[in-house]
Formats: C-alpha cells, structure tokens, sequence
C-alpha cells in the first residue's frame, strides 16, 4: 500500500473521524528497549529520529526547554525535577526505573505550598519553536500540558495525602493544584504563541482508575477535576486546537463528562481493565471520541510471543478501524521486559493491517 497523506493529515482525519490512507502510529519506550531497537535497526544512538520514522510514528511533541537558575538543591542520589519531585533509582531483573520518593510537602500547611519554588514561564526558551514547528511541518505536532492533579500532586505530596485532600478539600493541597495549573497553563500558552497556528492538539492527563474501579467518586471529578480540565480544553480551542487526554487504568467512567467539556481523544486505553475493551470503547464511545493506545504494555507484548503480539494487533485493528478514529499506540511506554522481537513484530503488524481500504 502507498502512502496518500502527510502524517498530519492522517492524525487529523483520526480526530475527525474521517477515513484516513492508514491508521495513525505512535511511539513510546522505556530507554532499554529503546536502545535495543535501534541496534536492531542498526540506528545510532543519538538519532531518534531516525527509529520514529522506521517505525512510521506520525507524532511529534513540542516543548520548550528551561533555561533559568536551578530551583531546587541537588540531593544525593536522588534525581529532583522543576517542581522539586525527589526520585531513586530502583533496580529490577530487566533493568530499572526511577521511583518518586521522600515527599517533600506530605505534611506542608498552605504556607508552606505557597512559598514552596516552582519554575517560572519566564525562564523557558521559546525561541526555538517556530523552527521546531516548521521542521516537523508535516507530522501531527503535540503540545503535552498534563495538568494532572492526582499524579502531580501525588509526586510531591504522597498519594494517600493528595487523595485526602481532594475528600476534605485540604487548603494547601487544591494550592499545590491550583499553582501547578497555573503554570503549565502559562508556559502552554507561551509555546502556542510561539507557534502561531502549528499545535494540532494539546496532550492532557490525569489518571482516574485502578485495574477495576474509579479512583475518584464522580462528585470530586466533577468538584475538582472536570473544571479545571474545562479550562485547559478552552484554551487549546483558543488556538484552534484538538485536546487529547491520557487517563490510566479504568476511566471508562468520566469519558461522558469529557465529550460534554470538549475533549476530542482519549488515550491509554488499558484493555485489560474494566469497561476498557475495545469492543466496550467503541460501542459506548465510538463517533463521540477518538482513541489513541489499546495495545497492553503488560500483556502478550512483554509475555507472548511475536506471533501472539501479530494477532492481538490484528484483532485490534478490527474493532477499532471501522471507528475511523482509531490512532494506534501502547498503552504505555514500553518496558524493558519487552523482547525486542515483541515490539518490532508489533510495528510491522500495524503496518501491515492498518490500511483503509
């Protein structure tokens, strides 16, 4: 089959629900069995970009680079990002990840959160943008403003206090919220301004599910969730915009909430978790959202065997093509525990099966 569109078109047709030339593609990996695959494809190291376009990912992300003074004191062994999340390095048998640690603000008063330092929009580099914006022209181009209260809140405050807060309405927990919105929503706008018209969509996220049930009742989403994802939707439409939200485990629950604020997609799409199936998606959801992921990072691709990961892929596509929504994805970053013959058989597969007819 042959190519007909620019892998903005096709992304686009995804989000509009109109038949594209294939499914859309994308990427994400762990760093292990990122660097395997580009041994496998005899790719250097050094160029991602070269890897992305092997295995025909459609997608670019946009963002700008810190260039002010460092905010937080280094510790030892400890990574420590802009907003002073502490992480340690923890080993495992297929290599290893950095775990959030220490939770600094887990018994922080609102004072405390007030004056607690957190990077200034200022301080980034948006120079650089239109070049990047232009560079990219021809793929879907991202801008990932999370939001993510739950997550967010939970790297620095612990997740067991950031849930009590939202149950209790915790004064400096909804601050810690309200200040790291705040932000991203100025550095987000930042970068649309920079780009004057190129962000196709703005990439959001908040993970509302465990494998079986909501995380969150349905009176917090909508008392201190829903709102202020409103907000981020009404500013990407400001920019003539799409809005693509990431939501973990089963959040199947909320995605009625989301179409009445105006999300447009919807990504991770564990199948393995409760009214997450495909075949569940598309008849609750299917001609009101776009979906984006679907392909278990947890299951046949780390634990079956390349002809296992042929099938689901195969079965996937099945469902979710006649949707003429579908943007296909792993659920998650792919792990290291992945065989690297896992992970290509699964990229050829789309490639292959994904085409229109």
């Amino acid at each position: 089959m042959k190519e007909t569109m620019t892998s903005r078109e096709r992304v686009l047709s995804a989000f509009n629900r109109v038949k594209a030339d294939r499914v859309p593609i994308n990427y994400s990996a762990n760093e292990g069995i990122h660097k395997r695959l580009k041994d496998f494809y005899g790719v250097k190291q050094d160029d991602n970009e070269a890897l992305n376009e092997i295995l025909g990912v459609d997608f670019r992300g946009i963002i700008s680079d810190y260039n002010g003074p460092q905010i937080h004191e280094d510790i030892p062994n400890r990574s420590i990002d802009l907003w002073g999340n502490r992480r340690r390095w923890i080993e495992h048998d297929s290599g290893g990840y950095w775990d959030f640690c220490d939770f600094p603000l887990s018994d922080a008063d609102e004072e405390t959160v007030a004056n607690w330092p957190m990077p200034n929009p200022d301080h980034f580099d948006y120079s650089h943008i239109p070049d990047t914006c232009k560079k990219y022209d021809k793929y879907a181009q991202a801008l990932y403003c999370y939001g993510d209260l739950i997550n967010g809140n939970g790297m620095v405050r612990g997740m067991e206090q950031t849930l009590i807060d939202l149950v209790t309405d915790d004064p400096a927990g909804i601050l810690l919220a309200d200040r790291r919105f705040e932000i991203q929503t100025r550095i987000a706008e930042r970068i649309l301004d920079a780009a004057k018209g190129r962000i196709d969509f703005l990439w959001l996220g908040e993970d509302l599910g465990t494998q079986d049930r909501p995380m969150i009742s349905m009176e917090i989403f909508r008392e201190h969730i829903k709102p202020r994802f409103k907000k981020l939707v009404d500013l990407a439409n400001s920019y003539g915009c799409k809005t693509m939200i990431h939501t973990c485990g089963s959040s199947s629950w909320a995605y009625d909430d989301f179409i009445e604020i105006g999300i447009n997609a919807v990504d991770t799409l564990q199948p393995e978790c409760k009214n997450m199936s495909p075949e569940y998606l598309v008849e609750h959801f299917g001609g009101r959202l776009s979906f984006h992921g679907c392909l278990s990072t947890a299951g046949k691709l780390a634990f079956g065997t390349p002809e296992e990961v042929r099938q689901e892929v195969k079965d996937i596509l099945e469902i979710m093509m006649p949707t003429n929504s579908y943007m296909f994805s792993p659920t998650h970053s792919i792990q290291d525990n992945s065989p690297t013959e896992n992970v290509v058989a699964m990229y050829e597969s789309v490639k292959e099966f994904g085409w229109f007819k």
